[in-house]
């Protein structure tokens, strides 16, 4: 395989690309074609554009050659599954699987869609999303609104067997209908799904932590029940590795109980994670309705992931959702067995975001995961960029080599050495210090 990043005329292409992509997005897509929408008219757009473009060869082709950036480093392998790289999109947003051609193309290393359920559901009523941008966070009540896994799975199915390198995993849940019944009726639901899933996927996710739905959550709020359901679902046979989304409000006694028995069932990595319901401190409007994405989880969802880590230690897998290139995703790479995770600054500073501080953030993670992974701080450009990944704890570095050559030199220093050297011509010649030592 040619990588990217090995070549230097494609990797200047993909650079320079991307940069003109992410000021597309920024200055003219984001503003004049997403923000001055709803958040759910934009949503069902942009699915809407998902559909059109994956049936237009020679973009995807154009988008692979042109945004794909492909790295030896970033590749792993988790579970037994090997990724590109571990940049992914997780499950939410893509509920019906209309976007995998698309993201394959772009370069993501994952897709989980859904989730899906056994009959279809057309979610509650809308509005579905709220922005709440003083937050950098966006209030969800889509209530698992899919066309159900009869028609999901094999889609994703469909777009795993035909990706050029990304794995696509489906999220299973309960159906939120009016048929919603008893524990019984709940666990053939997602049985129902999982018998559908097995073996079509890369990896299968059950979801047992929407809070947005008619019969709640019941099989997070005993670990009776969690366990009732995976003694049925075990009984499937499935050769994909299964995931488990998490709830993200329940402390960690509550969270570890669910544990131990997930322990004890066929389940080899959790999705932690997503949903705040804890608005304390947050001016929302009481009738907006739903859970807390973004911002919100993060503190909690650090925490979690480390608390598990140390108690579980490899036991389970730990996909951190919500993010990109975040300590999260960090954390999936160094648990995989990673030597080292490398957020790419300079790209992380076009989209928005801070480079620097993310680098930060990663160092902090692992630090308090206690694991030895390096922090490689990847495409730096600046001098500066190079000092400050130093000073937030990264210990390697890539750059071009007239950025390595600019870190030797500084007028001061350079003209101190010119200095020095007519010094030294002036008074020993063409002698050298070797000459002395002879």
């Amino acid at each position: 395989m040619t990588y990217v990043s090995e070549n230097f005329w494609h990797d200047a292409v993909n650079k320079a690309t991307t940069d003109l992509f992410t000021f597309g997005y920024k200055h003219i897509i984001k503003p004049h074609f997403i923000f001055n929408q709803t958040p759910d008219v934009a949503h069902s757009q942009m699915i809407d554009f998902c559909k059109v473009t994956r049936n237009i060869p020679p973009l995807m082709w154009l988008c692979r050659e042109m945004l794909d950036y492909t790295d030896p480093i970033l590749e792993t392998n988790v579970m037994g599954v090997d990724f590109a790289n571990p940049f992914g999109l997780s499950a939410g947003l893509d509920k019906d699987c209309e976007m995998p051609v698309l993201l394959d193309n772009v370069g993501f290393g994952f897709e989980t869609v859904g989730s899906t359920t056994s009959r279809p559901c057309p979610g509650n009523p809308r509005p579905w999303f709220h922005r709440l941008p003083e937050y950098d966070s966006m209030m969800v009540h889509v209530g698992l609104a899919n066309e159900g896994s009869a028609v999901v799975i094999p889609r994703a199915e469909n777009a795993w067997t035909k990706a050029k390198s990304m794995q696509v995993s489906v999220s299973i849940a309960r159906t939120n209908d009016s048929k919603t019944g008893d524990l019984d009726e709940g666990i053939e639901d997602y049985c129902i799904s999982m018998r559908r899933a097995a073996g079509r996927t890369a990896m299968v996710e059950v979801n047992i932590s929407c809070p947005n739905t008619m019969a709640g959550e019941p099989f997070n709020q005993s670990p009776e029940a969690l366990d009732k359901l995976f003694t049925e679902l075990d009984k499937i046979d499935r050769p994909q590795p299964t995931l488990v989304k998490m709830p993200l409000n329940k402390t960690w006694p509550e969270f570890k109980d669910l544990l131990d028995v997930l322990a004890e069932h066929n389940v080899q990595g959790l999705s932690i994670a997503n949903l705040q319901k804890d608005r304390t401190g947050m001016s929302i409007p009481r009738d907006w309705e739903g859970g807390l994405s973004g911002s919100p989880c993060y503190a909690t969802s650090n925490e979690r992931i480390k608390q598990v880590y140390r108690e579980y230690g490899d036991r389970f897998a730990i996909a951190g959702i919500g993010g990109v290139f975040t300590p999260q995703q960090a954390l999936l790479c160094a648990r995989s067995g990673a030597s080292f995770v490398a957020p790419y600054v300079c790209r992380l500073d076009a989209i928005g975001g801070n480079g620097v501080e993310m680098v930060a953030n990663i160092v902090d993670t692992l630090l308090n995961a206690n694991v030895e992974t390096e922090v490689l701080a990847a495409g730096l450009k600046t001098v500066p960029q190079v000092e400050s990944c130093a000073l937030a704890g990264a210990g390697y570095a890539t750059m071009t080599p007239d950025l390595f050559y600019a870190l030797a030199h500084h007028p001061l220093t350079d003209a101190a050495v010119e200095i020095f050297d007519d010094n030294w011509h002036a008074q020993y010649g063409q002698t050298t210090t070797l000459d002395f030592v002879k």
